[in-house]
């Protein structure tokens, strides 16, 4: 009865704390994905160079849309003419965080890690569309013109501005923020609330981790995690801090946390799918190293400091 009780006051505890960050997050985010065009993006998307790349990573960082949802995304992007670097760049960056998430971050981690995190994700994304447009596809299943079906109805639809006054086009984003956007991650972002909540008041748990997952264990098990489970960037983030309040470090919950949301098993079905075994093992190699590197370097640099 007591675990129980404990585990009612973490878990209202940190809803308490965080539904005014996922309300501004929430409408933050409606409005982006009324006012800013698919269009606006896809043409952009198109060039070729390092530009789209980084396009694609800083506009992929700020997208309301989750890993699922950013695969329809991304496979139009491919269809209507734009590198392979930049698509895998908008798939590195769109589910690996986004305002919600930043928001959140911010509010349980702190300025300083929010900001490492994002421009982690950024320089993530960049990398992974630089060393990915060198690579020759034997086989562009991304030749047709035909729109790929959304498998998750929080994919982006072109907006016409012209065909909404601005007062129809602020209640949709309101609309959006408040009833699309808790529909499709609120039960996501509520379990993961509760798993964290249960980590946190769970003796035998807390007792593992400080125990024995710290260290180099505790950056092969956050990794192992990440690939095996999905949740959403948002939801992943009160994972992580309970990940640190039993004992890991912050640069292991750097790690989960940029794992996490970007693989999932639709991502990792689709880029075989479409793009072949080759690419699927460089995407995933990438996100791996790269979270293990900036999870070690962010340690070094905390105890140095």
């Amino acid at each position: 009865m007591t675990l129980l009780y404990e585990f009612v006051q973490a878990y209202l505890m940190y809803c308490q704390e965080l539904w005014p960050t996922l309300a501004i997050g929430f409408l933050i985010s409606g409005f982006f994905f009324k006012f800013i065009p698919t269009s606006i993006v896809e043409r952009h998307l198109g060039e070729k160079g390092l530009r789209p790349i980084l396009i694609s990573s800083v506009v992929g960082t700020l997208l309301p849309v989750c890993c699922i949802g950013a695969l329809p995304i991304a496979l139009t992007l491919r269809r209507k003419g734009a590198t392979l670097g930049a698509v895998l760049a908008f798939m590195v960056a769109t589910p690996a965080t986004s305002v919600s998430a930043l928001i959140v971050c911010w509010k349980l981690l702190g300025l300083t890690f929010t900001a490492i995190i994002f421009i982690g994700v950024i320089v993530m994304a960049i990398l992974m569309g630089i060393v990915t447009n060198g690579i020759k596809l034997k086989e562009d299943n991304t030749a047709s013109n035909d729109e790929p079906g959304s498998c998750c109805h929080t994919g982006i639809t072109p907006v016409r501005s012209s065909d909404a006054r601005t007062g129809q086009k602020i209640k949709e984003a309101i609309t959006y923020a408040f009833v699309t956007l808790p529909k499709e991650i609120g039960v996501e972002v509520l379990i993961g609330i509760a798993i964290a909540s249960f980590i946190t008041v769970f003796e035998p748990i807390r007792h593992l981790i400080s125990e024995y997952l710290t260290g180099l264990f505790g950056y092969v098990f956050v990794l192992i995690v990440g690939l095996v489970t999905y949740v959403c960037s948002t939801a992943s983030v009160p994972m992580a801090d309970a990940f640190i309040k039993s004992g890991m470090s912050h640069g292991q919950a750097l790690c989960y946390l940029l794992v996490g949301p970007i693989t999932s098993y639709g991502t990792i079905l689709v880029i075989k799918k479409d793009f072949g075994w080759r690419i699927l093992l460089v995407y995933l190699g990438i996100i791996c190293s790269l979270s293990l590197v900036y999870g070690v370097i962010y340690d070094m640099f905390l105890l140095t400091n």
